[in-house]
C-alpha cells in the first residue's frame, strides 16, 4: 500500500524460489533503493543492462524493453508497474512495455502500489491532499493471473522509515510529515486490503463457475431484494440498504417479468422503474429477468451471483388462496436450499401486475367460453366415432387433442378447466348407462383418473411451451427495439439531435 512495505523484496523472493525449481528467471528492472537486504537477493540472479536513457542534461536508467525480447525469459522481474518512461523509448508508460512482454509470451512479476490505480486516484487525492501523477489502468491490474498482497502494520513502515530503510534520512524524514503520516497509512492500508479482497472475490466466483456454480459459496456476504411495482417496495428496498451497509455487502435489486407482468398497467411500470431507479441510487445492482416461474427465476439467478441472503416482502395473501393458487413466498422458501430468505414484515403480497402469483386480478371469461366449444367440438367427433363402431381408446384421443388445442391456445387455467369438462363429457355422453354421471363398471373409476392425469399434464405442457414462445418474442421485440436505439445513437450528430429522441 505504500512504498517500503516489501514488494520488491517479496518478488526477488519468489523469483529465486521458481530458479530453485527450474525456471528460467531474468531481472529486466529491479530498484533496490539501497536496500541490503533487497541488494542482496539479487545476488545470483541474471540481470539485463539498463538501458541508459539522456534527459535534459541528465542520465536515467530505464527498463530496456528489446534486450528482454531477445532474451526471451521464461519469468522476467519488472519492477513499479506505473513508471512513466522516458520520453523517446517505444512506450509512454512501463504497463505498456509488460504489454508487450506478455504478447510475446512471457511471463512478468512487477510490483504496484494501491494509489498508483486510476480509479483511486481521486480518492488518493483527498486522503493524502496529494495528485498521484504516475497512475495505471484498472483493466491491467484485472488481467493480472495473481495477485499476492504485501502488508505491514503502519507501525512497523514508520519503523522502518526512521531506520532509513525505505528513504535516507532527510527524504524519510520529509515523508514522515507528509505522505506517509500515520493516518494516511492507515486508510491506503484499508483501500489496498479492500481491492486485494475484491480481486479474491473474483477469483472465488471464477473458480466456482469452473465447478459448476450450483452451490452458494459464502466467502463473503451478497444480498438481493425482490422489487415489484407494489408501493411496499420502496421500504423493502431501504431496508436491504440497512442491511447492505451492515454488512459491507454488495447488494442486487431483482425484478422478474412474467408473462402476466408483461401486461402490466402503465401506472405499475412506472412505479417498477421507479423503485429500480431508487434501488440504483441507493447502490444497488439493478436487474430486470424474464422467466415463466418468479422464484424459479430468482434462486437461479441468485446461485449465478452467488448471493447468501435473500429478502422479500411479507405477504398478506390468504392461506386459502395461497393454497389453491401457490405463493411466490412459499415457492422461494422451497427452491431456496442454502441461500437464507428474509422474510421483512409490513410488505404486502405482489399483485397481479408484479407477475409474481399465478392467478390474474379479475376474470376473463372468454378463454373458458372458447375452451368449452372446443370440447364440445370434440364431443361432436367423438359421437360421431362412436356411432361408427370406433374403440373408447379413439374417443379419448380426441378429448386430449381437444384439451391441447386449448392448452396452447389460452394457458393453463382454460387448459385445466378443459381436461376436467372433458372427463365429464366423456362420462356422461359414452359411458354406459349413458346420460347420466353413474359408473356401471367400477374399472371406470381407474379410467376416469388417468384420462385426467394425461390431460392436466398435457395441458400444463401445452401451457408452458406457450408461456415460452410469448416470453421468446417479448425478448425478441425488445433486442430489436435495443438495436433500433443504437443505430439511431450511432447516427447521432449533435446534442439537438439527442435530445430530440430523449423527447
Amino acid at each position: 500500500y505504500a512504498a517500503g512495505v516489501g514488494k520488491t523484496y517479496a518478488m526477488l523472493l519468489e523469483a529465486r524460489r521458481q530458479k530453485s525449481a527450474g525456471v528460467d528467471v531474468v531481472v529486466g528492472y529491479c530498484e533496490p533503493h539501497g536496500r541490503t537486504e533487497t541488494e542482496a537477493l539479487l545476488e545470483g540472479l541474471e540481470s539485463l543492462s539498463f538501458k541508459m536513457v539522456e534527459y535534459r542534461s541528465v542520465t536515467i536508467r530505464e527498463f530496456d524493453l528489446d534486450a528482454a525480447l531477445a532474451r526471451n525469459p521464461e519469468l522476467l522481474l519488472v519492477d513499479e508497474l506505473a513508471h512513466t518512461n522516458a520520453e523517446g523509448l517505444r512506450h509512454a508508460k512501463r504497463w505498456q512495455d509488460v504489454q508487450e512482454l506478455l504478447a510475446a509470451g512471457i511471463d512478468v512479476y512487477t510490483t504496484l502500489n494501491v494509489q498508483h490505480l486510476e480509479s483511486l486516484n481521486d480518492v488518493i487525492a483527498q486522503i493524502t491532499g496529494v495528485i498521484v501523477r504516475e497512475t495505471l489502468p484498472d483493466n491491467i491490474f484485472e488481467q493480472a493471473d495473481e495477485i499476492e498482497l504485501v502488508d505491514i502494520t503502519p507501525e512497523q513502515l514508520v519503523e522502518r522509515l526512521n531506520a532509513g530503510k525505505v528513504y535516507v534520512t532527510p527524504q524519510a524524514q520529509r515523508a514522515l510529515s507528509s505522505f506517509f503520516k500515520r493516518a494516511n497509512l492507515v486508510a491506503l492500508r484499508e483501500l489496498s486490503l479492500r481491492r486485494s479482497a475484491e480481486r479474491i472475490s473474483v477469483d472465488v466466483q471464477s473458480e466456482r463457475a469452473s465447478r459448476g456454480g450450483e452451490k452458494t459459496w459464502p466467502t463473503s456476504e451478497k444480498l438481493l431484494v425482490c422489487v415489484s411495482p407494489s408501493p411496499h417496495s420502496a421500504k423493502l428496498i431501504r431496508s436491504t440498504k440497512r442491511m447492505a451497509t451492515s454488512f459491507q455487502a454488495e447488494w442486487l435489486a431483482v425484478s422478474v417479468e412474467t408473462r402476466a407482468a408483461s401486461r402490466m398497467t402503465g401506472p405499475a411500470r412506472e412505479r417498477l422503474l421507479g423503485h429500480l431507479h431508487m434501488a440504483e441510487q441507493l447502490g444497488a445492482e439493478a436487474v430486470t429477468l424474464s422467466a415463466n416461474d418468479a422464484a424459479e427465476e430468482v434462486v437461479r439467478y441468485a446461485r449465478s451471483r452467488n448471493v447468501t441472503k435473500i429478502i422479500v416482502g411479507k405477504t398478506d395473501l390468504p392461506r386459502w388462496k395461497a393454497l389453491l393458487f401457490g405463493s411466490f413466498l412459499d415457492d422461494l422458501l422451497r427452491r431456496s436450499g442454502e441461500i437464507d430468505v428474509y422474510v421483512i414484515r409490513g410488505i404486502g403480497e405482489p399483485s397481479k401486475a408484479d407477475g409474481h402469483t399465478p392467478r390474474e386480478a379479475g376474470w376473463n371469461w372468454v378463454p373458458y367460453a372458447w375452451g368449452t366449444a372446443i370440447v364440445a367440438a370434440t364431443g361432436g367427433v367423438a359421437a360421431l366415432m362412436w356411432l361408427a363402431g370406433l374403440a373408447e381408446a379413439n374417443l379419448v384421443a380426441v378429448f386430449l387433442l381437444g384439451v391441447l388445442l386449448t392448452a396452447l391456445r389460452f394457458g393453463r387455467w382454460p387448459g385445466i378447466y378443459a381436461s376436467i369438462l372433458s372427463v365429464l363429457v366423456f362420462d356422461f355422453f359414452f359411458v354406459p348407462p349413458q346420460l347420466t354421471f353413474a359408473v356401471s363398471d367400477v374399472q371406470y373409476l381407474f379410467t376416469f383418473g388417468v384420462f385426467l392425469l394425461i390431460a392436466l399434464t398435457t395441458s400444463t405442457l401445452a401451457a408452458r411451451v406457450r408461456e415460452q414462445s410469448d416470453a421468446a418474442r417479448e425478448r425478441e421485440r425488445r433486442t430489436q427495439s435495443l438495436y433500433r436505439l443504437t443505430r439511431q445513437l450511432a447516427g447521432a450528430s449533435g446534442s439537438e439531435f439527442l435530445l430530440g429522441m430523449a423527447g
